[in-house]
């Protein structure tokens, strides 16, 4: 049907005047406008009752041409207002967004001036146009759920209780990352966020049998977690009672570490010179004790704190974390090392020593030290020993290739310093070096780079008396 009217537009066009966008009503239908000849339909004057038929029909198709052309506009046909399709200038129909049409919000209906729908507060996930802000609501009291209980209520945050089949799974993950950080106040904060009721005495439990299984570093991390714990989140009571099962609990914990009574005997020391326990606690258990490890622990404390009396630090007890110590002390306990291994020749005492240290980032100064002793050595004991030395520490992956090398490479920095008091340093390196490059614990590369005294000499008397620079 619209093809049908844009076809007669075509053959009969009409002025833009001529017809007009609203209907004809019934009574204009049954002649009530036939007073006068020349009557106006749609503000068109016509001279003949026939031309107001002629006149709706040119009004009705150009509706309809109108409601054509807005569905088509998204598909890039436009038209003309007598209904001609417009084209460019080459013919062309001019291309038209149609993802532009599809997705505007303005209003289609030509009202309002294309801003958004209620200001910007409409649509999904919109709570209210940007930058309102919402005050509390007034209880109605006219509102048929209305309670007056309600308006005296305080809400709380509500922490279960720690079921104790959940305690060591949650807290032991806590503690070994303690290991690491060493941060208390974080310890606290977690422990904190943790309903423990009554299970708040197993926390130093767990804390020290994690540390009778770990480092000494770590022992000392530990004695400070307890300090720092107490009056926050734990009493002294708590303490008290831990220490008491730790001392019921001693035969089984002998079996998994061997110097285990010696170790929570340290700790109860510790704990007292810190002022968690009561220096009454150790008299509590005099002739009460029949368990032979809670007795030697209780022992060990008691002689540590009577130590403390005559000057040993107590609060030193564990030593200081290899990294925090000085380099003069860790240099002079390598060397202490290494003179007692000359003597007993235990290469695991030396292994177990060395791993004590918990300096693996420093063991190229080992490599140092025992290479130089060597050097400055007169026997071939010494050359031997240190030789087996390094190659099991090699073996059992204590120095690595980088520290190994970083310590040989230091020699050969320093072997002309050390020459001028070791006269034959140079030949005994070179001897050295080949031996463990033959032993396997070195690559070629790093023993082609061991630096070999030059010396002058005559090479014959035919020569004319010249020098030649050679080496070994």
């Amino acid at each position: 049907m619209a093809t049908d009217c844009e076809a007669w537009l075509n053959a009969n066009p009409l002025d833009a005047d001529d017809l007009s966008d609203s209907f004809l009503s019934g009574e204009e239908e049954n002649g009530i406008i036939t007073k006068n000849i020349k009557n106006e339909i749609n503000g068109n004057w016509i001279s003949a009752p026939n031309s107001i038929h002629e006149a709706r029909l040119k009004a009705k198709a150009k509706r309809r041409l109108r409601k054509t052309s807005s569905r088509d506009s998204g598909r890039g046909d436009s038209f003309s207002d007598n209904g001609d399709p417009s084209r460019g200038t080459n013919g062309t129909v001019p291309p038209t967004s149609p993802k532009s049409k599809l997705l505007d919000r303005k209003s289609r209906a030509g009202k309002g001036r294309g801003l958004p729908k209620k200001g910007g507060a409409g649509g999904k996930g919109v709570w209210g146009p940007p930058g309102e802000v919402y005050d509390l609501e007034e209880v109605d009291v006219k509102d048929p759920n209305y309670d007056e209980a309600q308006e005296n209520c305080v809400y709380e945050t509500v922490v279960p209780p720690l079921e104790e089949g959940d305690f060591e799974k949650t807290l032991t993950p806590i503690v070994q990352e303690y290991f690491e950080h060493g941060d208390t106040n974080e310890v606290a904060e977690l422990l904190g966020e943790l309903n423990l009721g009554s299970m708040s005495s197993g926390v130093p439990m767990l804390a020290v049998s994690l540390a009778l299984e770990a480092k000494a570093s770590h022992r000392e991390l530990t004695s400070r977690l307890l300090t720092d714990l107490c009056g926050r989140v734990l009493s002294r009571r708590d303490v008290e009672s831990s220490f008491d099962k730790l001392l019921r609990e001693l035969p089984d914990l002998v079996l998994d570490t061997p110097g285990a009574s010696q170790l929570v005997g340290q700790f109860i020391a510790r704990a007292v010179k810190d002022k968690i326990l009561s220096k009454s606690y150790l008299d509590g258990y005099k002739g009460r004790v029949d368990c032979v490890h809670a007795r030697a622990a209780l022992d060990r404390a008691a002689v540590l704190l009577k130590m403390g009396m005559g000057g040993l630090r107590i609060d030193n007890l564990w030593g200081t974390g290899g990294g925090q110590r000085p380099v003069i002390q860790l240099v002079r306990e390598m060397t202490l090392l290494l003179k007692e291994y000359l003597l007993s020749g235990d290469n695991k005492e030396a292994e177990r020593c060395l791993r004590e240290l918990e300096v693996p980032h420093f063991h190229h100064e080992f490599v140092y030290e025992a290479i130089v002793m060597v050097l400055e050595s007169k026997g071939e004991k010494t050359f031997k020993m240190v030789l087996q030395l390094l190659k099991f520490l090699w073996v059992s992956s204590i120095i690595t290739v980088d520290q190994m090398r970083r310590g040989y490479e230091r020699v050969y920095m320093d072997i002309a310093e050390i020459n001028i008091d070791v006269p034959r340093a140079y030949f005994i390196l070179e001897q050295f070096v080949d031996k463990s490059f033959s032993a396997g614990f070195i690559c070629e590369k790093l023993r082609d780079l061991c630096p070999s005294r030059g010396r002058k000499r005559f090479v014959s008397e035919g020569d004319g008396g010249r020098f030649k620079l050679e080496s070994y």
